[in-house]
C-alpha cells in the first residue's frame, strides 16, 4: 500500500553557503555542451497532428538509445550537460513534450498517461527499438508511466527527482499545495529574463527553490533552462500532475531502474525516492549530498558517471539493496 509522504523538509540555501559547496558542484561536464552546434542536431516530427521538437546526437552502438524527458516548465535543454557525454557511446535524444519548448500544443488534453503515449510513439516512429528512458521531475513521472504502458520498449529506466508519489497527496492538502506550487510558478516566472541569470543575487532568489546553489551554475546554462518558460502547456501539465495517481501500478515496472535524487530537493521530498525504490521491484537509488531538484545540472559530472555505469551493467546483474550516497 502506498505510504503518505510529507512535504519536503529542505529549505533554501544562502548565497554564503554556495561558497562552501565542493568543487564538483556546478562543474561543467565533458564534452562541453558549448562546443556543439546544436542547430545541426535539432529535428522535428509529427505526432497526432502536432509537431514535436527534439534533439538527436550520437550514433554509438554500445547499447540501446537513451531518450531524455524534461520536467514541468522545461525543454530538451534541461539535458545539455548530459547529452554530449552519453552521445560518445550511444545515440542520445531529448524531446520537447507537447506544449513545451518548441513543440506544438497537443490536440488532446494534456495528461500524464497521454504524455506516456507520446513518448512511446516518439520511439516507435523513429524506429529506436528498445530504449533507456531518463526523466526528471514531471519527466520522471512520464518516463515511469511509459515503462508501465509499454514495457517492451523500455530496456531500463532512470528516475531523477521524479514526481508521481507525494504530488498525488497535494490535492488533499490545499494550503500546502498552494505553497509548493506558488514556489514553482514564482521561480519560473521570475527567472524568465536575462537579468535573473546574469545577476548572482537575482539568480539565487529566482532559482533557489529548484537549484541548491544557483550562483555556482554558469549564467549561460541557467539561461538555457529558463528562457523558454511560460510555454502554453505549463498550466495544463501542472493540473495533470495533481490529478494522476499511478502508485498502485509502479510494481508493474519490470526493467532495471535507477533512482537519482538530491538530498536537499525542495520540490519533491527525498523520501519519495524511498517510495519509488520500495514500489519498483528492480530498483535502487543514489542520493546526492548538498543537491537540489536537478542533479543532472547541479552535479553533471557525477550524474553522468552514475548514468554511464548503470548503462554498462549487464541486464541480469543483481541489484544491491544498500543505499548509495554520493
Amino acid at each position: 500500500m502506498p505510504r503518505t509522504i510529507l512535504p519536503a523538509r529542505a529549505r533554501p540555501a544562502t548565497i554564503r553557503a554556495a561558497r562552501l559547496a565542493d568543487d564538483e558542484y556546478g562543474a561543467t561536464a565533458q564534452p562541453d555542451w558549448r562546443d556543439i552546434d546544436w542547430r545541426e542536431h535539432l529535428r522535428s516530427l509529427e505526432l497526432d497532428g502536432a509537431n514535436v521538437n527534439y534533439v538527436d546526437i550520437g550514433s554509438g552502438d554500445t547499447g540501446p538509445p537513451v531518450v531524455f524527458v524534461h520536467g514541468l516548465g522545461g525543454a530538451w535543454q534541461n539535458w545539455l550537460e548530459n547529452l554530449p557525454r552519453v552521445a560518445q557511446e550511444r545515440r542520445a535524444l531529448a524531446l520537447d513534450l507537447p506544449g513545451f519548448g518548441r513543440s506544438e500544443m497537443p490536440h488532446r488534453d494534456i495528461t500524464i498517461s497521454g504524455y506516456g503515449r507520446v513518448v512511446s510513439r516518439f520511439c516507435e516512429q523513429l524506429g529506436l527499438g528498445q530504449v533507456v528512458l531518463v526523466g526528471n521531475s514531471m519527466g520522471g513521472f512520464v518516463a515511469a508511466e511509459t515503462a508501465i504502458q509499454s514495457p517492451e520498449l523500455i530496456e531500463r529506466l532512470v528516475l531523477v527527482s521524479a514526481a508521481g508519489v507525494s504530488i498525488t497527496n497535494l490535492m488533499r492538502r490545499p494550503a500546502q499545495t498552494w505553497g509548493r506550487l506558488a514556489a514553482v510558478l514564482g521561480t519560473y516566472g521570475a527567472a524568465n529574463s536575462r537579468a535573473a541569470v546574469t545577476r548572482p543575487v537575482v539568480r539565487h532568489l529566482s532559482l533557489g527553490f529548484v537549484v541548491r546553489h544557483p550562483t555556482r551554475l554558469r549564467a549561460d546554462l541557467c539561461w538555457e533552462q529558463v528562457h523558454a518558460a511560460g510555454t502554453p502547456g505549463f498550466r495544463d501539465a501542472l493540473d495533470a500532475l495533481l490529478e494522476y495517481d499511478f502508485r498502485d501500478r509502479l510494481s508493474d515496472i519490470a526493467c532495471p531502474t535507477l533512482i537519482v535524487w538530491g538530498k536537499e530537493d525542495m520540490l519533491v521530498p527525498v523520501e519519495d525516492a524511498d517510495e519509488f525504490e520500495r514500489l519498483i521491484p528492480n530498483a535502487r537509488k543514489i542520493l546526492m549530498d548538498d543537491t537540489g531538484h536537478v542533479p543532472m545540472l547541479e552535479r553533471p559530472v557525477k550524474f553522468n558517471d552514475c548514468l554511464i555505469e548503470f548503462l554498462a551493467e549487464p541486464r541480469e546483474a543483481p541489484r544491491s539493496e544498500a543505499e548509495a550516497t554520493v
